[in-house]
Protein backbone atom coordinates (compact mmCIF):
# COMPACT_ATOMS: atom_id res chain seq x y z
CA UNK A 1 0.00 0.00 0.00
CA UNK A 2 2.89 2.19 0.45
CA UNK A 3 3.73 2.20 -3.26
CA UNK A 4 -0.01 3.19 -4.25
CA UNK A 5 0.36 5.92 -1.60
CA UNK A 6 3.42 7.62 -2.79
CA UNK A 7 2.68 7.20 -6.21
CA UNK A 8 -0.74 8.95 -5.70
CA UNK A 9 0.65 11.62 -3.96
CA UNK A 10 3.00 12.25 -7.24
CA UNK A 11 -0.52 12.87 -9.05
CA UNK A 12 -2.49 14.96 -6.09
CA UNK A 13 0.96 16.95 -6.00
CA UNK A 14 1.73 17.40 -9.21
CA UNK A 15 1.59 21.68 -9.24
CA UNK A 16 3.23 21.80 -5.64
CA UNK A 17 6.42 22.81 -6.58
CA UNK A 18 6.51 24.77 -2.90
CA UNK A 19 7.36 21.16 -0.66
CA UNK A 20 9.70 18.70 -0.44
CA UNK A 21 9.85 15.24 -1.51
CA UNK A 22 11.67 12.44 0.40
CA UNK A 23 15.00 10.37 -1.66
CA UNK A 24 12.90 7.19 -1.41
CA UNK A 25 9.53 8.40 -2.45
CA UNK A 26 11.87 10.36 -5.76
CA UNK A 27 12.96 7.08 -6.52
CA UNK A 28 10.00 5.01 -6.16
CA UNK A 29 8.40 6.81 -8.06
CA UNK A 30 10.47 6.87 -10.53
CA UNK A 31 11.28 3.46 -11.01
CA UNK A 32 7.14 2.87 -11.32
CA UNK A 33 6.92 5.79 -14.03
CA UNK A 34 9.50 4.02 -15.74
CA UNK A 35 8.11 0.59 -15.41
CA UNK A 36 5.11 2.02 -16.80
CA UNK A 37 6.09 3.72 -19.84
CA UNK A 38 7.52 0.38 -20.41
CA UNK A 39 4.26 -1.24 -20.28
CA UNK A 40 2.38 1.49 -22.35
CA UNK A 41 4.90 2.00 -25.20
CA UNK A 42 4.31 -2.31 -25.68
CA UNK A 43 1.13 -1.59 -26.54
CA UNK A 44 -0.45 -2.36 -30.06
CA UNK A 45 -0.12 0.22 -32.34
CA UNK A 46 -3.49 1.45 -32.51
CA UNK A 47 -3.54 2.29 -28.39
CA UNK A 48 0.06 4.22 -28.51
CA UNK A 49 -1.74 7.15 -27.66
CA UNK A 50 -2.24 6.43 -24.30
CA UNK A 51 1.52 5.78 -23.69
CA UNK A 52 1.54 9.57 -25.27
CA UNK A 53 -0.99 10.62 -22.93
CA UNK A 54 0.62 9.12 -20.10
CA UNK A 55 4.13 10.83 -21.26
CA UNK A 56 2.78 14.38 -21.66
CA UNK A 57 0.56 14.30 -18.55
CA UNK A 58 3.42 13.64 -16.41
CA UNK A 59 5.79 15.94 -17.59
CA UNK A 60 4.74 19.10 -14.91
CA UNK A 61 4.16 16.53 -11.79
CA UNK A 62 7.68 14.94 -12.20
CA UNK A 63 8.87 18.25 -13.05
CA UNK A 64 7.38 19.84 -9.60
CA UNK A 65 8.34 16.28 -7.47
CA UNK A 66 12.11 17.03 -9.14
CA UNK A 67 11.75 20.54 -7.66
CA UNK A 68 10.86 19.22 -4.37
CA UNK A 69 13.67 16.70 -4.18
CA UNK A 70 16.12 19.52 -4.91
CA UNK A 71 14.29 21.67 -2.06
CA UNK A 72 15.05 18.71 -0.25
CA UNK A 73 18.56 18.56 -0.39
CA UNK A 74 18.85 21.98 0.88
CA UNK A 75 19.47 23.75 -2.89
CA UNK A 76 17.44 26.20 -3.86
CA UNK A 77 14.63 25.27 -7.01
CA UNK A 78 16.95 26.53 -9.20
CA UNK A 79 19.75 24.02 -9.48
CA UNK A 80 17.38 22.22 -11.94
CA UNK A 81 18.82 24.58 -14.88
CA UNK A 82 22.11 22.97 -13.78
CA UNK A 83 20.47 20.02 -16.28
CA UNK A 84 21.46 22.18 -19.60
CA UNK A 85 24.97 22.33 -19.52
CA UNK A 86 26.21 20.24 -22.01
CA UNK A 87 27.90 16.96 -21.18
CA UNK A 88 27.99 17.34 -17.54
CA UNK A 89 24.84 19.23 -16.44
CA UNK A 90 22.89 15.96 -16.59
CA UNK A 91 25.07 13.86 -14.44
CA UNK A 92 25.37 16.78 -11.86
CA UNK A 93 21.66 17.58 -11.59
CA UNK A 94 21.71 13.38 -11.06
CA UNK A 95 24.35 13.82 -8.02
CA UNK A 96 22.02 16.07 -6.42
CA UNK A 97 18.96 14.09 -6.40
CA UNK A 98 20.99 11.17 -5.58
CA UNK A 99 22.20 13.64 -2.30
CA UNK A 100 20.18 12.93 1.26
CA UNK A 101 17.85 14.82 2.60
CA UNK A 102 18.96 18.26 4.29
CA UNK A 103 17.58 19.31 7.24
CA UNK A 104 14.38 21.41 7.46
CA UNK A 105 15.93 24.88 8.82
CA UNK A 106 18.19 24.39 5.44
CA UNK A 107 15.75 24.56 2.92
CA UNK A 108 15.67 27.10 0.05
Amino acid sequence: MALLNRYLSFWSQGFDFKGRTKRIDYWTICLINVVLGLFLGLLPEGLYAIYVLFAVASIIPGLAMQIRRIRDTGRQWQWIFIALVPLIGAFWLLWIVIGPSAESSQQG
